[in-house]
């Protein structure tokens, strides 16, 4: 298959049924109907409650690959975008895996590592089967705005043939 363009995966990291905890499922869900409403075939989409070490020879088809999850780290109050760097690095358990982790396999088995970044957004309360709170609703909303914008100008930069 000869790939016409960058191709673009979205992963949405979290569980739906524990409250904040389903921010980077919902954002996820907007990014797909927005990509389907204006056509964008070169963007998938995927959801999952955590990352396995499969998920790198996943990430390994992709250009871009931008990991949505929701975060309780206080130095961000809304939204936060990172790039990711690869390592191999871990802690015992095997149980669920970093972005990075996930991209340093893919570079380590399949020689190929596209541009990472994790996009977290604000979350406060993961109790089970309770709507997302008001704050965490507000961070989604603008969490989706950012992340349109920051596809729309990576493919700008892309087709302007700087990184």
């Amino acid at each position: 298959m000869t790939r016409k363009g960058p191709e673009i995966l979205i992963y949405g990291i979290g569980n739906p049924g524990r409250q904040d905890d389903a921010l980077g499922i919902l954002l996820a869900e907007k990014i797909e109907q927005w990509a389907a409403e204006l056509c964008y075939s070169f963007i998938t989409v995927e959801q999952c409650y955590q990352l396995n070490i499969e998920d790198a020879e996943l990430i390994s088809h992709y250009d871009l690959v931008i990991f949505l999850d929701a975060s309780v780290k206080e130095e961000i109050t809304d939204i936060s975008i990172e790039r990711v760097t690869p390592h191999l690095k871990t802690d015992f358990n095997m149980h669920s895996v970093t972005p990075a982790f996930v991209a340093g396999l893919s570079e380590n088995i399949y020689s190929r590592i596209p541009e990472i970044f994790q996009l977290h957004i604000k979350a406060s309360k993961f109790n089970f089967m309770e709507p997302l709170t008001g704050e965490a609703a507000e961070n989604l909303d603008r969490a989706f705005i950012h992340l349109k914008e920051f596809i729309i100008a990576w493919l700008a930069r892309k087709k302007s043939g700087t990184s």
